[in-house]
């Protein structure tokens, strides 16, 4: 047989491998552990704060913060937003909202610009959690400006945390899925993701026992307080872009129980119409998430090669009979066929949780070269001197500090 039939057939075993041997990481049943969350379920509901870091969200927050200020929680519950150095009025807005709607008590801090050592999120999740600990709560919800709840969010979210004794229960909100560019990248976003991480070996992972995988989604923690002083959160991972597989990396160290699962009343409202917009989102951490290893990288750009770019090539080149003899053009076609069956297979569950048509998956190897561009172009911005941008702040070369 010809090479490209050889990798062909390595696809597809690796593709049967990840079908069966990477925790299912391609089903989308991991949700909310089931619990009575009515709101006489328990005698004493416990107290919460709610932290909510904000830089520049004046476009988001009149859609997001209505929704955790109308919270429908049994127990006592505040928001605390942290202005982040905004410029456009973020957290003037954030006072008319909150005398417009009422609701939950808020306040609004602002904790200057971050001292050497930390991203900008997690000095402001730093100030918020602090103020936060002032009222002595049992436990932190730690929660973007661009994620908007239902009402029953928090409530949900405490039952299932008491019910099951988990430390950090985290979901991934539903992300914006409206435009081309959305539908064709977002939900592969996931998919990658919940890939890396699968969602089972997290939840199935018993505390002070070494994890086949620690993740979480930083739009949506559930933190217990005491976990999060014990873990040095957040403290011990200052300096990650990377901040919310960080911090349940901590709180697994520090012997806490870590859930992690897909969202459905949890939504993120940011919008990401164009290419560009993806491509900022991606590339800004994508190297980081390398430990920028340049090793690392020529493996991750190689391995997306053959994962997801071969079979569709062996297919369209066995067929033109290129490359290689009439019995490997047989066995290129087949084997690369079969892959990329079974990757588009494993792909229309999210689309579907996605609410998307089904016809996408058999495109997700053109998805998978973007993402490949995506990170190679992160490591060349990291190179250049501008690492991870957001919002006006660049981190020429972030990672988790040193555990103390």
């Amino acid at each position: 047989m010809g090479t490209l039939a050889w990798i062909a057939v390595i696809s597809l075993g690796v593709w049967l491998w990840l079908l069966l041997g990477q925790g299912f990481f391609w089903r989308t049943d991991q949700r909310l552990p089931r619990c009575d969350a009515a709101p006489g379920a328990y005698d004493d509901w416990p107290t919460v704060v709610i932290v909510v870091p904000a830089r520049d969200e004046a476009a988001v927050l009149p859609e997001s913060l209505p929704s955790l200020l109308r919270q429908a929680y049994p127990g006592e519950a505040e928001v605390i937003l942290v202005d982040d150095g905004s410029t456009d009025g973020t957290g003037a807005l954030a006072h008319e909202l909150a005398a417009r709607y009422g609701g939950l008590p808020l306040t609004v801090a602002s904790p200057g610009e971050p001292e050497a050592g930390w991203t900008g999120k997690l000095w402001a999740l730093r100030h918020g959690i602090a103020l936060a600990r002032a009222r002595d709560p049992e436990y932190l919800l730690l929660t973007d400006a661009d994620i908007a709840h239902e009402p029953d969010s928090l409530t949900v979210l405490i039952a299932a945390a008491r019910t099951h004794g988990i430390d950090l229960v985290s979901q991934m909100a539903r992300l914006r899925v409206a435009t081309l560019w959305e539908r064709l990248v977002v939900p592969a976003f996931v998919y990658f993701f919940a890939q890396l991480y699968p969602f089972r070996w997290i939840n199935r992972a018993a505390p002070g026992r070494r994890a086949l995988a620690t993740a979480a989604a930083g739009g949506c923690v559930l933190l217990r307080t005491a976990t999060a002083v014990r873990a040095g959160i957040p403290g011990s991972v200052r300096q990650s872009v990377i901040d919310d597989v960080a911090v349940a990396r901590a709180v697994r160290r520090a012997g806490g129980r870590v859930w992690l699962g897909l969202a459905d009343r949890v939504d993120s409202i940011r919008p990401y119409p164009r290419l560009a917009d993806l491509w900022r989102m991606v590339s800004r951490s994508a190297y980081a998430q390398l430990r920028h290893s340049p090793l690392l990288l020529a493996g991750t750009v190689a391995g997306l090669a053959v994962v997801y770019l071969v079979p569709p090539v062996a297919v369209f080149a066995g067929v033109y009979g290129v490359g290689g003899d009439e019995a490997g053009a047989v066995v290129a076609v087949w084997a690369g066929l079969a892959a990329w069956v079974v990757m588009a297979g494993t792909y229309v569950p999210m689309l579907r949780y996605y609410r998307q048509t089904v016809w996408l998956a058999p495109l997700l190897p053109v998805t998978a070269l973007l993402y490949l561009l995506m990170t190679v172009d992160s490591a060349v911005r990291h190179y250049r001197g501008h690492g991870a941008a957001w919002k006006g702040r660049t981190y020429a070369r972030p990672e988790a500090a040193p555990d103390r």
